[in-house]
Parts: C-alpha cells; sequence; structure tokens
C-alpha cells in the first residue's frame, strides 16, 4: 500500500509540470503581441511621415493627429497586454515548475518578474491590468461625443474611479512594503 500511495503521490507532484504548456503558450502569444504591436509603430511612423507635408490640408492633418493619436494608445495597450503574458509565464514558471536562476543571479534584474508566490503574482498582474484599463478608458475618451453634463460627469466619474484604483494600489503596496520591513 506504500508503494501505491508513493507513486501516486509522485505522479500528483510531477502533473505540476502540466503547467509549462501554459508557460510555453504564454509566451509565444506574448512574443506575437510584442510583434504586432512593434509593426503598428512602424507602420504609425511611416504614416506620420506625411504630416509635415505642407500640401496637406488642416483637416486632413487634424484627422491624421487624431487617428496618430489613437494609434498610440492601442500600442501602447497592445504592449501592455503582451506584458501581462510575458509575467504571466515567468509566474506560473516560478510558481510550479522552477525558480529562474537567471532572473535571480541577475543584478540587472528587476523584481517585477521575480515571483514568490500566488498573490506575488497577483498583485503584479493586477497592476498591469489596472494599467491596460487606464488605457482603454483613456483610448475610449478620445472618442467620446460630449452631448449633455451627464456625458461629462460620467467622464468625470470614471476618471475618479481610475485615481481611487492607483490611490488605493498605491497604499497597498506602501502597507506591504512596512509589514516587510517594519524597522525601516
Amino acid at each position: 500500500m506504500k508503494l501505491i500511495e508513493k507513486l501516486f503521490e509522485s505522479t500528483l507532484w510531477n502533473g505540476r509540470y502540466v503547467v509549462v504548456v501554459a508557460v510555453v503558450a504564454s509566451m509565444a502569444a506574448a512574443t506575437a503581441i510584442f510583434y504586432m504591436a512593434t509593426v503598428d509603430v512602424v507602420y504609425l511612423v511611416g504614416h506620420m511621415l506625411h504630416y509635415a507635408d505642407p500640401a496637406l490640408a488642416e483637416e486632413a492633418r487634424r484627422l491624421l493627429h487624431d487617428q496618430t493619436i489613437t494609434h498610440v494608445v492601442e500600442v501602447v495597450d497592445g504592449y501592455l497586454l503582451a506584458t501581462f503574458m510575458l509575467i504571466f509565464a515567468l509566474g506560473m514558471y516560478e510558481l510550479f515548475v522552477s525558480d529562474i536562476d537567471e532572473a535571480r543571479g541577475s543584478k540587472t534584474s528587476s523584481k517585477i518578474l521575480v515571483i514568490e508566490n500566488l498573490d506575488d503574482l497577483k498583485a503584479r498582474l493586477a497592476k498591469v491590468i489596472l494599467m491596460i484599463l487606464i488605457v482603454t478608458l483613456f483610448k475610449e475618451a478620445l472618442h467620446m461625443k460630449i452631448g449633455s453634463p451627464l456625458d461629462l460627469l460620467y467622464l468625470g466619474g470614471a476618471i475618479a474611479l481610475i485615481g481611487a484604483a492607483l490611490y488605493l494600489t498605491h497604499k497597498a503596496e506602501a502597507h506591504g512594503k512596512e509589514t516587510e520591513h517594519p524597522g525601516d
């Protein structure tokens, strides 16, 4: 019976390596999104070369300006989403498979990619999600047509909620550092 239990527990423990599938898929998705956002930047710069054309009508210049701002926001959104996938992949690998020795041994490595526990991963992903939401709100605000004072109130309320979320995130992070290093 001990042999069956040992074999079963070994199988259960080694089953965690199925996470490698999610890690590889997440890294592939992150790479694809980084590629797409970078291609968008190349095309964006190509289109912006026409902005200085003196023959460009004022209305066309304004349209190009507005489209460029929208595309820049979309590119930032893409890079943030790719970053989310990267952090997710690295975090899942560190939590379920093994520490990434390269990251821990590097003096230039940032602490954002070193995941200690599931709460660590959730906190880092939540920050990226918050940034994606901010960028999305900004993108929607660019296209928003203010037709009534209520529309302006909605926009102001959304901005206030984002500000509150940023404030609470910062406070939670500062509180976490205080509990880690109470004497500092």
